[in-house]
């Protein structure tokens, strides 16, 4: 394996089924490269340590050539240790009859705990992805409480809602998603989104949508 020094990734949520899709990902190489060393870090909630014991394990059994080591753990002080990058997955989901303001209440405290752990221990050039929704603005609350980060590296995950505008687009136009550049959404992913498509171009030429 090459010398080159191992990438310290935390993946929160880790025993959900998106946190566990991503772990595999990390751990064979598809995100950070096919030559690149990864020590894989996992948090979740207290109850789902034991899930996350078994993930470890199973971990173990791939073999994989690049993971160098696998640190599960339910403290996000742990977790974030010394990272390089943290894939924000674990949130609180929303159930029926949930409104967005009520998601966005629910999910305060995790993401205030995961900005100050974050500040506190990880490195400061620390890369952070956020995916549980409403991602946008828990972007905002984790990079808030992680003051000493630069806001520039915190991204909220909201391709989907982009992938969804351009389809529309394409539909609308009767051309490929492959011929639509520059759309643009705004806002979180809930019922106040505004899909812009003012600056959206069709195979290269802009036009009125």
């Amino acid at each position: 394996m090459a010398s080159k020094d191992p990438v310290r990734v935390c993946i929160t949520g880790a025993a959900g089924q998106i946190g566990y899709s991503l772990v595999y990902m990390v751990a064979k190489g598809e995100i950070f490269g096919s030559n690149q060393p990864i020590i894989l870090s996992l948090l979740d909630i207290t109850p789902m340590m034991g899930v996350l014991d078994g993930v470890k394990m199973e971990l173990t059994d791939c073999s994989f050539n690049l993971l160098q080591q696998v640190i599960i753990s339910d403290n996000p002080e742990v977790a974030f240790a010394d990272i390089n990058a943290a894939l924000l997955v674990g949130a609180f989901p929303r159930k029926e009859g949930m409104e967005r303001k009520d998601l966005l209440k629910a999910n305060v405290k995790i993401f205030e705990a995961h900005g100050k752990a974050l500040d506190k221990v990880a490195r400061k050039d620390v890369k952070v992805v956020v995916v549980g929704n409403p991602a946008n603005t828990n972007a905002l609350i984790c990079s808030h409480f992680a003051p000493s980060i630069p806001k520039r590296q915190f991204s909220a995950l909201t391709r989907l809602d982009l992938n969804r505008s351009t389809a529309q687009l394409a539909l609308k136009s009767h051309v490929s998603v492959c011929d639509v550049s520059n759309a643009i959404i705004w806002g979180n992913h809930s019922a106040t989104q505004f899909p812009d498509a003012k600056h959206a171009t069709l195979m290269g030429n802009q036009h009125t949508m």
